[in-house]
């Protein structure tokens, strides 16, 4: 395959009713059909394109035919910017064990000028992925990036007459644009399908791209809405109908907030937003989450109808005790997500982007019925939480992906035990993805403040009664840990960076024998109806590692090791495999 020629500057779009740029209308009437690069294969119909699909009730990415897991890492904000800055990333993120890069694609640099899109950048990255056996999933740094719009090419910028910004109270304009100006989104929409179409010309027989998510991290800061002329309009307007239909509809789902705010006032079906939920802060977030996730959907919807590729939308989280405009007001967030459901039929699912401590908690809240788990910012690269919160992430959250960021800047010795995760993780994929509902996973809750919970757990698995102490827990004495409060609550570090957690993602093979990848814990294996006279013993505990790529037999563990036979234990220090065959006795 060749590579792509240096630049493919190219007229595109169309105009808005408002009338878009003079040049703009001109490139639009000069349209072209933009004819694939020389490194793209012809198509293939046995081949479709990567989709969703679910399993046994668990949602699944499903590429060339087969279910894949998206072992990633997002660069830093600018390192895709340039291919020779690029070019010796690919091999030093793939040498982490990633298989699938998570990549910005900005607006300024696909649309220099208005209506001329240049692809050369995005076709260099999509062939030096390929090249490298490497998937991607791109991020559309479109008309907001961490609530800012500082991705907008700089013909938008300096138009603030045609494309109009968000406001203050005061009337003070913000580095934002506003979601309530038609013009805005249609430029958006216009560039978002440009790219979709790029992607549906080069990459529709390769699958490089598997997904792309429509903006980045969406909302309004520092005030908890808009207060532009045309966002005033929209406020003391009546909420749209299919907000009010969608509420109706699915009353008994509602986040509680919206449920109770609505309900409050009267459970009208008609109003403005003050008369519909009343006045105050919490209204002026509901007024955001519906402006930018309507924004948000002419944007995927444009894009889908070039090329239907899965999309999704990211949220940033709020930190305790902040409100909204504190943090970025009316974004995907748990209690937001059915005003972003009802706007966003394009929208295949919203993923959480997770830089706190407690991991397991932000995670569950997006493990609701019709989104998929995916988890595109999983913190920074080489946390020492990484590894546990992969395991959970594939194993009871079912997710599609983990991806921590900023996976360029990490040295291999500094990479927080992400490259042996994602090795074990690769060597799994077939039995994680054959059956993916029976597949559990166990962890010791972290606490925002970094305080680990490493209490017993009990669960129920098949037939059997599962009993996990933890590393620094009652139940587990003999692991050694950071030292542990009484009740098995130690703080492991005041660094996020440096803080641990333990657990253990665990397989069903045959209804007596399981596949289980741990790290500080212990397990016990029981009867759940608490018979003595029916007890369950362990017949065996093979050690297996990964070897040049394949899962391998190594040590038979027994005695010491295995609690004389009593127990499945995991080194604190290290993430490791055993296969566990259990009998009856009586």
């Amino acid at each position: 395959m060749s590579a792509p020629q240096p630049s493919h500057m190219t007229p595109g779009g169309g105009r808005s009713k408002q009338g878009w740029v003079g040049c703009a209308m001109l490139a639009t009437a000069l349209t072209l059909a933009v004819a694939p690069p020389a490194f793209s294969k012809a198509p293939s119909a046995a081949e479709p394109m990567p989709h969703l699909r679910s399993t046994d009730g668990v949602s699944q990415l499903v590429v060339d035919g087969s279910p894949f897991m998206i072992l990633g890492g997002e660069l830093a904000n600018s390192s895709a910017s340039d291919l020779g800055y690029m070019a010796p990333v690919w091999e030093r993120t793939k040498a982490l064990g990633v298989n699938t890069l998570l990549v910005p694609i900005s607006w300024e640099q696909l649309e220099p000028q208005p209506g001329r899109f240049d692809f050369s950048h995005l076709d260099g990255l999509v062939h030096a992925a390929r090249e490298h056996h490497l998937k991607l999933v791109l991020l559309w740094f479109g008309s907001w990036k961490n609530s800012m719009s500082s991705y907008v090419p700089a013909w938008v910028k300096r138009d603030q007459a045609q494309f109009p910004r968000a406001r203050v109270q005061d009337g003070q304009a913000q580095e934002i644009l506003t979601p309530y100006a038609p013009a805005n989104a249609e430029a958006d929409a216009r560039a978002f399908s440009a790219l979709m179409r790029r992607l549906a010309q080069t990459d529709d027989a390769d699958h490089t791209v598997l997904m792309v998510q429509v903006e980045n991290e969406m909302g309004m800061i520092p005030v908890a809405r808009d207060h532009s002329p045309q966002a005033e309009a929209a406020f003391h307007a009546a909420v749209p109908a299919e907000l009010l239909a969608y509420m109706q509809a699915h009353r008994a789902e509602l986040a509680p907030e919206l449920r109770r705010a609505w309900e409050m006032n009267g459970e009208k079906t008609q109003g403005d937003w003050t008369e519909v939920f009343g006045p105050g802060v919490q209204t002026d977030e509901f007024f955001a989450a519906w402006g930018f996730a309507t924004y948000a959907q002419k944007v995927a919807q444009a894009g889908k109808a070039a090329y239907p590729l899965p999309l999704y939308l990211n949220a940033a989280l709020i930190r305790p005790g902040k409100q909204p405009g504190q943090y970025p007001s009316g974004g995907p967030l748990p209690h937001l997500l059915d005003i972003w459901k009802a706007a966003t039929p394009s929208i295949d699912f919203i993923a959480p982007d997770i830089y706190f401590s407690n991991f397991d908690d932000w995670a569950s809240r997006y493990a609701r019925p019709g989104n998929v788990m995916f988890i595109p910012e999983a913190g920074r690269a080489g946390w020492a939480q990484m590894p546990v919160n992969a395991l959970v992430s594939f194993g009871s959250l079912h997710a599609i992906g983990f991806s921590p960021f900023s996976i360029d800047n990490v040295a291999p010795e500094k990479d927080g035990g992400i490259r042996e995760t994602y090795a074990i993780l690769k060597a799994l994929a077939v039995p994680l993805t054959q059956h993916p509902a029976d597949v559990v996973s166990v962890s010791t809750p972290v606490s925002y403040d970094g305080v680990v919970n490493a209490a017993s757990q009990t669960i129920r698995l098949g037939r059997y009664q599962l009993e996990i102490g933890f590393a620094g827990g009652p139940a587990a004495n003999h692991l050694t840990a950071a030292p542990g409060a009484p009740d098995g609550l130690s703080s492991t570090s005041t660094s996020i960076e440096a803080r641990r957690s333990f657990g253990a993602l665990i397989i069903p093979m045959e209804t007596n024998r399981f596949l289980i990848v741990g790290v500080g814990c212990e397990i016990r294996f029981g009867d759940p109806r608490g018979d003595a006279s029916h007890q369950v013993g362990i017949e065996s505990i093979i050690e297996k590692k990964i070897i040049d790529g394949k899962l391998m037999d190594v040590r038979r563990l027994n005695g010491d090791e295995s609690n004389q036979g009593r127990s499945i234990r995991f080194d604190p220090d290290h993430i490791t495999i055993q296969e566990a065959t259990l009998y009856d006795y009586m």
